[in-house]
């Protein structure tokens, strides 16, 4: 029958790498990114695609949409996002100057080996929120309960840091979420400060830390 055949081969694609254009630019990887059938993931709902400036100095990445994001069509824009907004904030980062994503697209917990994936350009340092992106970037033997907040060299980028998820905070039991959110805080402050020590000149998207004693005050102490 006219068609079967095509069916077949997008049934037993391989991989999500069979669905990546040969100029991958951002415009055509989001197109991909929206037709892929390399797993049962595209069954879900909506593509939850990166956003931000394909310049972009660095890049976080966590490790898959939420409910929220899956309705909005935005990569962190739930709970996990506000805690997100507000560590950046809090190291003077511009979250619009920086590229959001997530090692997965669609919005279903699923534990096992992500696809492979390419990077449109290098970022100078990449952020891996999370146990799951920092496994699809650093490899399945990471740990990072062992590495948290390391700089890693990556075939990605010159420096990968991995560290926990946004949404770990927000489980985080009530009397260590106050601690669990300045280690994350700490966590986003050190990547500005790698990337103020990597230019003699401050890089586009960084503000200038705040003054001691006009830091706002934590996201979930309020």
């Amino acid at each position: 029958m006219p068609g079967t055949g095509s069916r077949t081969a997008v049934r037993h694609a391989a991989s999500a790498a069979d669905f990546i254009p040969p100029r991958a630019s951002l415009s055509a990887l989001r197109a991909a990114a929206a037709r892929c059938r390399g797993c049962d993931l595209w069954t879900c709902g909506r593509t939850v695609f990166g956003e931000g400036p394909r310049t972009a100095q660095v890049m976080l990445v966590g490790e898959q949409p939420g409910d929220q994001e899956e309705k909005a069509g935005h990569p962190f824009v739930g709970p996990s996002g506000r805690v997100l907004d507000a560590a950046l904030s809090a190291a003077g980062i511009d979250r619009d100057t920086v590229y959001v994503t997530n090692a997965v697209k669609h919005f279903k917990y699923a534990r096992g080996e992500k696809s492979a994936r390419r990077i449109h350009k290098k970022p100078r340092v990449i952020v891996a929120l999370g146990a799951t992106a920092a496994r699809s970037l650093l490899g399945a033997a990471f740990r990072l309960t062992q590495h948290r907040g390391e700089p890693v060299a990556s075939e990605f980028a010159p420096t990968v840091v991995a560290t926990v998820h946004p949404s770990s905070v927000l489980r985080a039991p009530p009397a260590e979420r106050a601690r669990a959110e300045e280690a994350f805080f700490a966590d986003v402050r050190a990547v500005a400060r790698l990337m103020a020590a990597s230019d003699p000149q401050r890089p586009a998207g960084t503000r200038a830390p705040r003054r001691r004693g006009t830091r706002r005050r934590g996201l979930l102490s309020r």
